[in-house]
């Protein structure tokens, strides 16, 4: 079923197809300080992330992805909530029309520029598809953006593609990429479970929410709003306010490491 971000096919629609999206355990959500349980045991996490890993950058008409090997353990995150390994498949963004909104989560009333999702499966599964079908298959990292005056110079290299997968299906080598640049200093983090926030809305992810934003400009924000939702023999459409609304939180528990 064809989805997407405008009101005919929208996040409000999406149960219709995709009867997962009304569930009790989807994304996203509101991080409210009040509601957030401090919790000792929650370790460090890591990331080992090989260069030689990323693949290619797309526009696939829904966001801007770059995808990385996954066919055995070579970009890595472990620690924090994880039970074990879990391998990185894909990297990929949500932003607003307007640097005031564009983030999913919402941390204190406060919506962020953007947010990055760092996708990671879990291999005691046998492919990723088999994970997507399991409560522990996927752990996202999430890292927010924020506009401020000193950008990321890391930001550069992804954003510097964009001009090669303007429209809808494009994509481009991306080869030598380490995502870990991109991770601000702490490493302070929210854990809760959750869904997928695009259809189907699987309810098989562990969050792993990064507490201090990566900053960017304002021109680079811009730069992701420059990519068209169509592609290049149709009517140019910016891509832009591809976020779903905060889910209800129901039962359960946010847990931090701080």
């Amino acid at each position: 079923y064809p989805w997407g971000y405008d009101s005919d096919n929208g996040p409000d629609q999406w149960h219709k197809n995709y009867p997962i999206a009304k569930g009790h355990h989807q994304s996203p959500i509101e991080i409210n300080n009040k509601e957030v349980h401090y919790d000792r045991s929650l370790l460090p996490w890591f990331a080992s992330y090989d260069p030689g890993a990323a693949k290619t950058i797309l526009n696939n008409g829904k966001t801007c992805r770059v995808v990385f090997d996954d066919s055995f353990d070579r970009s890595v995150l472990r620690g924090g909530p994880l039970p074990g390994v879990y391998r990185l498949r894909q990297l990929h963004f949500h932003w607003g029309s307007s640097d005031d909104h564009g983030s999913e989560h919402v941390v204190n009333g406060v919506r962020y520029a953007g947010e990055l999702h760092l996708l990671h499966w879990n291999p005691k599964y046998s492919n990723y598809l088999d994970a997507v079908r399991r409560t522990d298959g996927i752990a996202v990292l999430a890292i927010f953006l924020q506009v401020g005056k000193t950008p990321k110079p890391e930001m550069k290299r992804i954003l510097e593609e964009i001009n090669a997968i303007k429209t809808k299906g494009k994509e481009a080598p991306f080869p030598n990429f380490d995502p870990s640049i991109l991770f601000p200093k702490s490493h302070d983090y929210w854990t809760y479970h959750g869904s997928f926030t695009t259809p189907p809305c699987e309810e098989c992810i562990t969050w792993i929410i990064l507490r201090e934003p990566i900053i960017v400009s304002s021109d680079q924000m811009a730069k992701l709003r420059s990519l068209s939702k169509n592609a290049e023999n149709e009517p140019e459409l910016p891509l832009v306010d591809n976020w779903r609304p905060t889910q209800p939180r129901h039962y359960r528990m946010v847990s931090a490491s701080f």
